[in-house]
């Protein structure tokens, strides 16, 4: 039976994605090579470049200066990131380009891929095959043989229980595992994730099933332009057949030893044996949007890693406009300007030609850009859907407003 429509959300805040310098990104020559079979016990010495060249380098990258606060030091993921979701600034970050196993925080490249397709008022009876292959001891929302969804249902499922029963469902929807996994690679290249290699659509422990805090952030900030993605990544409870179903983001739904962080409003988090526990967040302070992925905590403590997210979360509230960037996030491949006749580098629509940085609006369909407009003032939540990437200009916010969700 197809779940209530009323759910509880959080206020979710995601402003325009910024394009910054194109200059910086990264020439295929520069990309990293193939992801191995499995990820390597430190960092390499030479990652990825894409973003920046500092981003590519081994260990912390944070421009430290007078009024600029101290990390925190009790930071012991093994691969970290906070940007600036507006403009797409890399705050600081530690092996931000190192190939990690994701574990279910890659279900967010699986929504921002298939979540354009179905309409969620769509209907499916499950059938057996639609549960074929899932990995032992997988996270699973409850899906039954025998029973029908709707597709909302479904991706209530996957957002708030990380729930690999309702991917495969949907991914048989989509013309089955393999052509989603194919799908979903796709996608990435589209986004320049060029770190992530996809071999099962719900990130269960595969061989050579890698990705990146980059990536995981790019791939975040994309999913977040579409309204259905942000509603379901900010759903704290929501009703699922006869009963309540939580969100598993402790950030967002709380627990004993870890409080709602303020301002939070997503995105996706995750645990395997390979991946240790990994987290993607956003979070909205006084205006200001950040993104903060952490991966694989090494202090083996109860919800390490939303402990350590927030406390990444409090250093870019304070360093954000004080600290100078150590590099940025990349548009997709079909934001970029195309060469001009002359074998230039032609201009988009509403640019100067100034030299300023590009700013961003876009479509909502998967591979073609990013698209959404977002400022909170007060209480209300702003938002426009844009049509195209703009360069040299802010979109517009209209007076789109709505009341912010409640708990």
């Amino acid at each position: 039976m197809p779940a209530p429509k009323k759910t509880g959300r959080r206020s979710l805040l995601v402003t325009s994605a910024t394009l910054l310098s194109l200059s910086a990104t990264a020439p295929a020559a520069l990309a990293a090579p193939t992801p191995p079979a499995s990820p390597t016990a430190a960092p390499p010495a030479r990652m990825s470049t894409v973003g920046g060249v500092r981003l590519g380098q081994p260990g912390t990258q944070v421009n430290l200066a007078p009024g600029v606060p101290v990390l925190p030091k009790d930071i012991t993921a093994r691969s970290w990131i906070v940007t600036d979701a507006e403009s797409g600034e890399v705050l600081a970050a530690h092996n931000a380009h190192w190939r990690l196993p994701p574990a279910s925080t890659l279900k967010m490249l699986f929504a921002d891929t298939l979540l354009p397709r179905f309409p969620k008022e769509e209907k499916h009876k499950v059938v057996p095959s639609d549960l074929a292959g899932m990995g032992v001891g997988s996270s699973v929302v409850g899906i039954k043989e025998g029973h029908t969804y709707s597709v909302h249902d479904l991706w209530l499922g996957v957002f708030l229980r990380s729930g690999n029963d309702a991917v495969h469902v949907l991914s048989s929807m989509n013309q089955g595992v393999a052509q989603t996994v194919k799908d979903m690679q796709d996608h990435a290249d589209e986004l320049q994730a060029q770190d992530t290699h996809v071999v099962s659509p719900d990130g269960y422990d595969e061989p050579g099933q890698l990705s990146s805090a980059y990536d995981l952030t790019l791939i975040a900030r994309s999913g977040l332009q579409k309204k259905d993605f942000r509603d379901y990544c900010s759903t704290v409870s929501a009703r699922f057949e006869s009963r309540e179903i939580r969100n598993t983001n402790r950030l967002l739904s709380g627990d004993p030893d870890v409080p709602v962080y303020q301002g939070i409003a997503g995105v996706k988090n995750g645990n395997t044996t390979n991946a240790g526990a990994t987290f993607t967040g956003v979070a909205e302070r006084n205006g200001r949007v950040l993104l903060v992925t952490v991966m694989h905590p090494e202090k083996a403590e109860h919800n390490e890693v939303y402990k350590e997210t927030a406390r990444l979360f409090d250093w870019g509230f304070q360093a954000a406009g004080k600290v100078n960037p150590v590099g940025e996030l990349v548009p997709p491949k079909s934001a970029l300007p195309s060469p001009g006749p002359s074998g230039s580098t032609g201009t988009s629509a509403g640019s100067s030609g100034s030299g300023a940085r590009p700013v961003a609006g876009a479509t909502t369909g998967s591979g073609s850009g990013i698209a959404t407009a977002a400022a909170v003032t007060g209480g209300l939540l702003v938002l426009l859907a844009g049509a195209a990437f703009l360069v040299n200009r802010r979109w517009p916010l209209p007076d789109l407003m709505r009341r912010r969700p409640r708990p």
